[in-house]
């Protein structure tokens, strides 16, 4: 569940349109919070605190924003990286209410025994194709899970595999995705190289049976603002050690 309270401190922000760079020169992220068809608020915060609530929240976790005139709980709609530079350029916030079912899309990831590493598929020698990372989920912003982790242990043979109705989840927490959807399947490596070889080097999961910027943009339910930026949006989580340029996504400032 999404115990740990995240919160963080934002500043009303004046500076719009291509002048954010000069915000961002000063090591602060604009950002922008809708709050359910109200005027959105715009806003800006330190960069490392917002590179850091963007590595602990993600799209799923709540964040407690306070700010000069209100506070707010709220989620991480988009977040916006330079391309190039690899830096946060933007942030876009969801205002939500404690009590309100939202949708996110929360991390799914294999858990081995304590003594292992991989799969016992894996450590016989044979592929684990990972079909789906992410769970599309509805339910109430605190009960929001941070993870779902489904039982790599029962991946052993050619053929074996993980599906959404596999998966333990909380309770208060409505699944979205098609409950038959793979998570995981375990594929012999001859019969992928095999596939791959025959579909030109394009093979997908499955292909065996046969042969086998943020700126420009504009903000939803926002005005309309110049440009500030092109090029700077993306938005996948990077590590601890380095920003990633994350898929592009179109986010206004």
């Amino acid at each position: 569940m999404a115990d740990d309270q995240l919160v963080i401190e934002l500043h009303e922000r004046k500076v719009l349109g291509k002048k954010v760079k000069h915000l961002r020169s000063d090591g602060q992220v604009p950002a922008v919070i809708h709050d359910h068809g109200k005027p959105s608020l715009h806003v800006q915060g330190d960069t490392v605190a917002m590179l850091k609530l963007w590595r602990s929240a993600g799209k799923h976790h709540p964040v407690e924003i306070n700010t000069d005139k209100k506070n707010f709980t709220a989620l991480i709609k988009e977040a916006s990286f330079d391309p190039k530079k690899h830096l946060l350029t933007h942030i876009v916030f969801n205002a939500v209410d404690k009590d309100q079912k939202v949708e996110a899309d929360i991390p799914i990831k294999p858990k081995y025994a304590e003594e292992n590493e991989s799969s016992p598929a894996e450590r016989a020698g044979f592929i684990v194709l990972t079909q789906l990372e992410t769970l599309s989920v509805k339910a109430q912003a605190d009960k929001l899970p941070d993870l779902i982790e489904y039982d790599a242990e029962q991946l052993k043979e050619v053929g074996d595999h993980i599906t959404v109705s596999d998966l333990d989840i909380p309770e208060g927490v409505e699944v979205l995705t098609e409950l038959e959807h793979a998570i995981a399947t375990v594929y012999e490596p001859s019969a992928l190289a095999a596939a791959n070889d025959a579909a030109g080097g394009d093979a997908e999961p499955g292909d065996e049976a046969e042969v086998e910027s943020e700126e420009g943009a504009s903000e939803e339910g926002g005005e309309t603002e110049g440009k500030e930026g092109e090029g700077e949006s993306s938005d996948s989580k990077p590590s601890e050690t380095s920003q990633e340029a994350p898929k592009k996504d179109e986010a206004k400032e």
